[in-house]
């Protein structure tokens, strides 16, 4: 099935007290799409970048057999470029610089070849800009959409009126908060469902994730990952591997979401582990299964 991504593509400068790394590949559509392509057989990108982006990224991208059609390339122009700087808790985070570049005029056109994708993962952007890509895609089976405080706090209107269109929501805990202007976590919950989408996916770091339905609560903790060299990426590798594995059922279930959400945890548990892509870039199915076996094997109740 296929799969359409739309998000950012930069580069970034990371530092974190395992080391720092400059100009590496990064973006929420970067990370999304990478992990999907162990899932996904056919991976639509749409995105921005500069001349001066590594030939590295267009390298890898066609190596995982991501079509590029829909990455716009500007002569002359600079690639969206921002840096951060983790502190010792590796939670805590600060930007550094945000360089728009080219992506300040991102302005999403869907190539007609990718109009009729069936699955469609909205990368962290404007909730204008995610409501225009939805305009332009006919008769989609699953829409799921990633958000943050930003938007939240700047662009409520907006952000409210993609909730309407989309199926799935991928937020953290203290968004949902926000979103809903509540406190308890479960009643914030139902009252985003009140706006629009099926299916919440509650993001809570290193104490794991949940799906909140209408119909059923699933909460699973974090893969206990030994070392984590670098967080940037994870909660976009995290939807990419949620939206991938729906993808590759070719139908939703509440089992295959609940195994979805393993999927994601699983995938964003490779990401830390390097810094930017290097996490993700040279997995395989084999590696990306035995872990998600030993996972299985630490939640799986008692027996009574």
């Amino acid at each position: 099935m296929s799969l359409l991504v739309v998000g950012s593509v930069a580069v970034d400068d990371i530092e974190t007290p395992f080391g720092k790394v400059k100009f590496t590949i990064g973006g929420a559509a970067t990370f999304i799409s990478i992990i999907s392509s162990y899932f996904c057989s056919k991976i639509n990108l749409v995105g921005v970048v500069g001349s001066d982006f590594p030939k590295e990224g267009i390298k890898i991208f066609k190596n995982k057999k991501i079509d590029l059609k829909g990455l716009e390339v500007i002569e002359n122009g600079k690639t969206f470029h921002w840096g951060g700087k983790y502190l010792k808790d590796i939670n805590i985070r600060k930007t550094l610089f945000t360089d728009l570049n080219v992506f300040q005029k991102f302005d999403p056109i869907i190539p007609t070849a990718y109009k009729k994708s069936k699955y469609i993962c909205l990368g962290n952007i404007d909730p204008v800009l995610q409501k225009k890509v939805v305009s332009q895609i006919e008769n989609p089976k699953l829409i799921v959409c990633d958000t943050m405080n930003y938007w939240i706090e700047n662009k409520l209107k907006d952000l409210k009126a993609i909730l309407k269109l989309v199926d799935v929501l991928i937020i953290n805990d203290s968004e949902v908060r926000m979103l809903a202007n509540e406190s308890n976590i479960i009643t914030s919950a139902k009252k985003v469902l009140r706006m629009g989408p099926k299916i919440l996916v509650i993001k809570r770091g290193e104490h794991g994730s949940s799906i909140i339905t209408d119909s059923f609560i699933y909460s699973i903790p974090a893969f206990p990952t030994e070392k984590v060299v670098d967080p940037t990426g994870a909660g976009d590798t995290f939807a990419g591997g949620f939206i991938s594995y729906i993808a590759s059922k070719k139908n939703i279930s509440d089992d295959i979401l609940k195994n979805a959400l393993i999927n994601a945890t699983i995938a964003s548990s490779f990401c830390v582990e390097g810094f930017g892509i290097n996490g993700i870039k040279k997995l395989n199915k084999k590696q990306i299964k035995d872990r998600i076996t030993k996972f299985n094997s630490l939640i799986k109740p008692p027996k009574l």
